[in-house]
């Protein structure tokens, strides 16, 4: 396709108009490159004053909601190929915004060849792409519906315009079981010649598979993640992807407080709030293992958040959970922002603590859930 070379003036006329929140985004880059960004991310016809990165079809804007100021993940995409997720997981911060139950996107081949189109035509500067943020890609929609394999393989035949594609799943043995790892393989060249870092270098790799696995027991899963699948299921996908040499993260992702929490905190169990323990420190040191084992580039977390799900109220699980969160947190109480419910930082810090000590002990890089974004280039 022949490439568009906006107008200049008219782009940046654009760019001046953007959101505060996003600006950060369009400085350090030439005034080409600002004009790409905004013919592609902002509407053109608008008439309000500041301006959004709306436009995008398919292939939008990765977080719309945080400052880049506070959370500077820069110029980046998302790919959520579907709306909303049959997983079903408890904890689910997409639940905030998203319906309960999934479905297919209408035209969903057409905008995101579109958007691909104009990602050419406006040339615009080669960033990271994510699948999904806000709902799985491999979720079992994906054997009947297709739309993740589609979007790879369009994301392939374009290449150039991204610097790293991440997949973010729970389903790494339907992948497989769908023959998605020969095209993740196809992937891992950045399309300048450049291959993909090995699984053992500090550098992000080109291409990679992050698997979400948070529990070790059935019994943490059955109550936690009711309609993902099994942890030996998950176990199962890794060591297959592992094993043709695609790049694996692991997202130990969330961690839930382990109770009694620390010798200076009363006595409590889990039991006592009608919950099952999610994770024992001999689970999260298995898991660990397991990374170590398996060759994963690294291994990612965040402490878990009590999310209020878009117009619906907190199932019984997570009422619970928040009673006992609320216990955690007294005297200061808990911190309620963007949507959920979170715990305070030296609680925070007492629950990640353990992990990332195991991390150290085993030799497997661990980094926050806001690191590794901002990490990927």
């Amino acid at each position: 396709m022949e490439l568009f070379s906006p107008n200049i003036e008219e782009g940046q006329a654009l760019a001046r108009r953007v959101e505060p929140k996003y600006a950060p985004a369009w400085r350090d880059k030439t005034p080409q490159e600002q004009a790409s960004l905004a013919m592609y991310f902002l509407p053109h016809g608008s008439k309000k004053a500041l301006l959004g990165p709306t436009r995008p079809r398919v292939i939008k804007w990765y977080c719309p909601f945080a400052s880049q100021r506070s959370f500077p993940s820069g110029h980046r995409y998302s790919i959520n190929v579907y709306t909303g997720c049959a997983h079903s997981c408890e904890y689910c911060y997409a639940a905030a915004y998203e319906p309960s139950g999934p479905s297919v996107k209408r035209d969903f081949a057409k905008l995101l060849r579109t958007d691909l189109d104009d990602l050419e035509r406006f040339n615009v500067p080669p960033a990271p792409v994510h699948l999904s943020n806000s709902t799985d890609p491999f979720q079992p929609l994906e054997a009947t519906a297709g739309h993740t394999r589609l979007a790879l393989q369009e994301v392939l035949n374009h290449r150039r315009r991204f610097t790293s594609i991440v997949v973010l799943t729970k389903s790494p043995r339907l992948a497989v079981e769908l023959g998605c790892v020969d095209l993740f393989l196809k992937l891992t060249d950045r399309g300048d010649g450049r291959q993909a870092l090995s699984p053992s270098s500090l550098a992000q790799p080109a291409f990679c598979v992050e698997v979400s696995l948070a529990f070790w027991r059935e019994e943490a899963r059955q109550v936690y993640d009711p309609g993902a699948p099994s942890v030996q299921d998950r176990m199962d996908g890794i060591r297959r992807i592992r094993q043709a040499g695609v790049p694996v993260v692991l997202r130990i992702d969330p961690l839930f407080p382990r109770l009694p929490l620390s010798d200076n905190t009363p006595p409590a169990a889990y039991q006592d709030f009608g919950l099952p323990q999610p994770q024992t420190l001999d689970d999260l040191e298995r898991l660990v293992a397991f990374a170590q084992e398996v060759g994963v580039h690294h291994v990612v977390f965040s402490p878990a958040k009590i999310v209020q799900p878009r117009m619906r109220p907190l199932s019984p699980v997570m009422r619970r959970m928040r009673s006992m969160y609320e216990s955690l947190a007294a005297p200061d109480g808990l911190e309620f922002r963007g949507g959920s419910w979170r715990l305070p930082p030296t609680v925070q810090s007492a629950v990640t603590g353990p992990l990332l000590d195991l991390c150290r002990r085993y030799g497997v890089s661990a980094k926050c859930c806001k690191q590794n974004l901002i990490e990927t280039p």
